[in-house]
């Protein structure tokens, strides 16, 4: 993916983090390299003799512990880092993505409530890192090795929403990659709106997006030519199209343009919020 050699899963104790870092654990295996797992609390800066504050802490600072030992007896074969923070979870992890080819994190989705890594802080993170950010629910046993076996097992196609005016080379390879590593199919799924009140003299546009959606993909099936790829043109908004798509996916692969800040856009939003699979949020340029 680049040239950065670690994969790091964000730890915070809670059953979606630990389903982050299994996922994390097996893509560092695909490719050959180390995972880093990263535990940033806030701890007080003094004592302050309330345990509604100072217990929390003590609690979670085991995590990265437990983390380490379950990752360590499920994948003997996997080199693994740890390393504990007191700084704000959003800034560790952001400084943690400069030297990864992939961050992952834990997320619960929509409605449910916030925990240290899910919530505001991954959306925050996933729209400030400068590597790929894949965000990981729970599994329905999460924690369990059964679960974790079955979901490795059980990987989907990847499902790669592009946008044709913008088909970088990133998030492309991103998705091929995934696929070719998981021995799974890739869909390629592009939309667009149609005009409320199109005029009588607008063509369909269908036929030169296949064209273009064509030409954007041939080197990297060229590249990758053991990859089964479909492709498709819906009609419609991106983020009911992709949510949709990505429901017996294994991994669901959008963009993030870093010329527009800090911020993701509704799909982004639509995705970490809805999809059931993981979803990867690639920067690009």
């Amino acid at each position: 993916m680049t040239d950065r050699q670690l994969i790091t899963a964000g730890i915070d104790g809670s059953a979606e983090s630990l389903a982050a870092a299994d996922w994390a654990a097996r893509e560092a295996l695909l490719h050959g390299l180390p995972l880093h797992l990263v535990h940033a609390f806030d701890q007080p800066s003094e004592r302050t003799h309330l345990p509604e504050i100072e217990v929390p802490f003590h609690r979670e600072s085991g995590a990265l512990d437990r983390a380490v030992l379950r990752l360590s007896s499920a994948h003997p074969a996997l080199g693994i880092l740890d390393e504990q923070v007191t700084t704000p979870p959003v800034d560790a992890l952001v400084e943690a993505a400069k030297s990864s080819s992939l961050l992952v994190l834990g997320s619960r989705g929509f409605g449910a409530f916030a925990g240290t890594l899910v919530g505001s802080v991954a959306l925050a993170v996933t729209a400030r890192a400068s590597c790929p950010v894949v965000l990981v629910r729970a599994c329905t046993h999460p924690g369990s090795e059964e679960a974790s076996k079955d979901s490795a097992e059980r990987f989907g196609p990847v499902v790669l929403g592009l946008d044709l005016e913008h088909p970088c080379d990133e998030l492309i390879e991103f998705a091929f990659v995934a696929a070719t590593l998981h021995d799974v199919p890739l869909h390629v799924v592009h939309t667009w709106a149609v005009p409320l009140v199109p005029s009588a003299a607008a063509t369909d546009p269908e036929a030169s997006k296949s064209r273009l959606l064509t030409a954007a993909l041939a080197p990297w099936r060229h590249k990758h030519p053991e990859t089964q790829v479909t492709q498709r043109l819906v009609h419609g908004l991106a983020r009911h199209h992709l949510v949709k798509a990505a429901t017996e996916a294994g991994l669901l692969v959008i963009g993030r343009r870093i010329t527009a800040g800090e911020r993701l856009g509704p799909t982004a939003h639509a995705a970490i919020h809805h999809a059931t699979c993981p979803v990867a949020v690639v920067p690009h340029d």
